[in-house]
């Protein structure tokens, strides 16, 4: 997310110093500070089928039918990657990614009814790390974390603004320079939300401790985006962070199911 991309003019760097799992950067905040990411911190067949009668059709798990409101699975989620998921979660962050190397992605919020349903809310265009994704995820390896992963603890720069989950309000919370592709890094960190990979939750998201080890990085959140990749974090507005705050509830056990398509279909 912090790391300029090697090529790029040499003015534009920002200095960065080690902290445990982050980094420290200068910015329109202040002094430098502690800051996230890891390393610093079927196609359609062939001929031609009879049309089945209404009755006749077949109506998938998780697809939409007359009867049903809802899918009773998340769509995009094979089962490998729903097995992982809390029987006791009721919210589920998606955070799909383009492809297995692109930094982009989408976003949608999923939150499962007393029937059993699940209900979707809007899609949110996003970030992850420069270099995609990865299932065996190390320090300063420019990849986001494939998995399931909790949602416990927030915080910021900015005041708590109405969060359900624990807010760790600090001027810690500081980002600065610019990004891979030169756009301002200034209010990255106003809003975040920590995402349970190599951590400990329960502590603010500014906690260093890596139970897997530093090799393994850390510091990976749902933050602000701020137009281009992140170092191994998910991004979304600033609005969708505070519509985020106002929804995620620890009673829900909320969980984000992060990755690219391909690999969350599995």
């Amino acid at each position: 997310m912090l790391r300029r991309r090697a090529g790029i003019g040499a003015a534009a760097f920002v200095v960065l110093a080690v902290v445990g799992a982050g980094y420290v950067v200068m910015d329109r905040h202040g002094a430098g500070s502690a800051a996230a990411d890891s390393g610093r911190n079927s196609g359609p067949g062939h001929g031609r089928a009879a049309a089945p009668s209404a009755s006749a059709k077949a109506v998938r798990p998780g697809t939409l039918s007359v009867k049903d409101e809802a899918p009773t699975v998340i769509p995009g989620l094979g089962p490998k990657t729903r097995s992982a998921i809390p029987a006791a979660t009721r919210q589920v962050l998606v955070a799909s990614g383009k492809a297995k190397n692109s930094a982009d992605s989408t976003v949608t919020l999923w939150s499962r009814t007393a029937d059993g349903h699940w209900s979707a809310g809007a899609a949110w265009p996003a970030h992850n790390a420069l270099r995609g994704w990865t299932d065996n995820h190390h320090s300063g390896d420019l990849h986001s974390p494939i998995g399931v992963f909790t949602l416990s603890d927030a915080g910021g720069f900015d005041a708590d603004p109405g969060a359900k989950l624990p807010y760790h309000h600090s001027s810690a919370f500081r980002a600065g320079g610019v990004g891979f592709d030169g756009e301002p890094l200034d209010a990255a960190f106003d809003y975040v939300i920590a995402i349970d990979y190599n951590r400990v939750p329960g502590t603010s998201p500014l906690d260093g401790t890596q139970p897997l080890g530093a090799s393994r990085g850390g510091g990976i959140w749902v933050h602000v985006d701020h137009g281009g990749p992140t170092h191994g974090c998910v991004s979304v507005s600033a609005a969708h962070m505070v519509d985020l705050l106002h929804t995620l509830a620890p009673a829900d056990h909320p969980v984000i199911v992060m990755g690219d398509h391909a690999s969350l279909s599995a």
